[in-house]
């Protein structure tokens, strides 16, 4: 389908600008500068983002152009580094600031397509060192702040502009406004939208599938419990659903999963297998050998029960599975990505369960999954819930993961998610959770002395978990709540509140 294509130059809101877009209605994907216009026509490009970056474009190394893209005609909309090296490609000048931007600023000066007639004043994010020292042959200034005379170029008539600032950022409040003039300017369709995922997913599922079942693995949080409703919409009874217990789940959450997808009318096998995960975990105290260990157990665990399914229904040629579109990106979806952090997926079965793979989700992100269930009929209650990471309480089980450990977790979070609702605090956060630490402190309960853990509660805001903010939760609320646990938990006499952003940090703690 028709899509704006954002090219990575390494800016830590690259993804925000394609989710952006997305909000808009206009599918985006993200490529890197070595992206060629024969890939540009594969995503059938009608526009281009290029992003910020980190580096200098006078660099030794420092990445340049896309080969070709100017040719091609699309409508270029270049972000911080993107605009310099836009400037400088096509005989503009870039020079060191004389005064370095980082935040706020005020635009003074706004005129031109995309800025001119936007009511009020605009504030708008800066993040940089270099400048437009002087704008390109057919270039105008569409915009300057005090301290930027260039904050803004665009040359109408080849459909190129430039941005100093980052519109993609709420910190900017009037940028999805100005991201809709793009789109406006570069004649964009706008149909991206549930209904369009759907029905283009349903279509896919089923060109793929013919008349062959699909076998799912189902964690219960909402990515897999909506896959699980699209593929019954898909192929209804050939679908085979096997939720695995891994016993580290939160507090009376299996019973709940298995009662509200069996009321979904999906047809579910369950598999209890929390001893065996714990048997993996077993003096394992390392988070990223946490979660392989985790993924070793899902794997046996999985396979075991697709060789059952088999001999009990007959062959499964094709294996579902809940890939997001931050999953492909982190994974392999750019030259040299980190690996953030490793969770169980099944991509490790045996041979004899050489499965194919299905992914419907991999170009979504996770607020779009949500809006996906809500067209596809899911009860809101399930629908809203908080993301809950695969690996579950053994990443907020900090240290060795143990029977008692998670017993005094999955109690401490359990009124920590209690109370988020009873305060009609629970929607006001995107997601909230509860950390058991390796410390322990003096305390005094009554008359006495105690020496005992330390728990960390974390709540965050965000839209889809690229990026996160801490929770401002009121100070009320979390008296209430920290003596609350102390009061129900005795093996806590400590409570901590987590006020990092992501970045620098992530959500969850390991």
């Amino acid at each position: 389908m028709p899509s704006v294509v954002v090219v990575d130059y390494g800016s830590q809101y690259t993804r925000l600008i394609t989710r952006r877009l997305r909000e808009l209605h206009v599918y985006s994907v993200i490529e890197t500068p070595a992206v060629t216009p024969a890939r540009l026509r594969s995503h059938d490009a009608r526009a281009v983002v290029l992003s910020g970056g980190p580096q200098s474009v006078y660099a030794d190394g420092a990445p340049g152009l896309p080969a070709g893209l100017l040719d091609t005609g699309l409508p270029v909309l270049a972000i911080c580094y993107g605009m310099q090296l836009l400037a400088r490609e096509l005989g503009g000048a870039v020079a060191p600031s004389s005064v370095r931007e980082y935040g706020k600023a005020v635009l003074t000066t706004r005129e031109g397509a995309l800025l001119g007639g936007i009511e009020g004043e605009f504030v708008a994010w800066m993040s940089h060192g270099d400048s437009v020292a002087e704008v390109p042959p057919g270039f105008t200034i569409s915009a300057a702040t005090d301290d930027t005379p260039v904050a803004a170029m665009e040359d109408r008539r080849r459909r190129l502009y430039g941005l100093q600032f980052h519109p993609e950022v709420r910190h900017t409040p009037k940028g999805l406004a100005l991201l809709d003039r793009f789109l406006h300017e570069a004649g964009m369709p706008r149909d991206w939208t549930s209904e369009h995922i759907i029905d283009q997913a349903v279509a896919s599922v089923r060109e793929r599938v013919g008349d062959e079942r699909v076998l799912l693995g189902i964690s219960g949080g909402v990515d897999s419990s909506t896959l699980g409703l699209l593929l019954h919409r898909a192929i209804g009874e050939r679908l085979v659903a096997v939720f695995v217990d891994n016993g580290l789940l939160r507090l009376g959450e299996a019973e709940e999963v298995e009662r509200a997808l069996r009321g979904l009318g999906i047809d579910l096998v369950v598999v209890d297998a929390g001893e065996r995960f714990l048997a993996a975990l077993a003096d394992i105290v390392d988070p990223e050998a946490k979660r392989k260990a985790i993924g070793g157990a899902f794997i046996e665990v999985f396979a075991a029960e697709a060789r059952r399914v088999q001999d009990a229904r007959g062959d499964i040629r094709f294996l579902a599975q809940g890939t997001l579109y931050p999953d492909v990106i982190e994974s392999a979806g750019a030259d040299g990505a980190a690996t953030i952090k490793s969770h169980h997926n099944v991509g490790g079965l045996p041979a004899d369960l050489a499965f194919e793979l299905v992914e419907p989700f991999r170009n979504l992100f996770k607020d779009e999954v949500r809006d996906v269930a809500d067209a596809l009929g899911m009860p809101k209650h399930l629908r809203d819930r908080h993301p809950f990471p695969g690996p579950g309480l053994a990443i907020r089980c900090l240290g060795e993961v143990t029977p008692e450990r998670l017993r005094v977790l999955r109690v401490v979070d359990d009124v920590f998610v209690t109370s988020l609702r009873e305060f009609g605090l629970y929607h006001e956060t995107w997601q909230a959770l509860a950390v058991l630490t390796p410390l322990r402190s003096v305390g005094v309960m009554g008359d006495g002395r105690t020496y005992a853990n330390t728990v960390a509660l974390r709540a965050v805001t965000s839209v889809d978990g690229m990026t996160a903010d801490w929770a401002r939760l009121p100070h009320e609320f979390l008296a209430t709540v920290s003596n609350r646990i102390v009061n129900s938990v005795p093996e806590v006499n400590r409570v901590v509140y987590d006020i990092t952003s992501k970045p620098p940090g992530t959500i969850e703690w390991e």
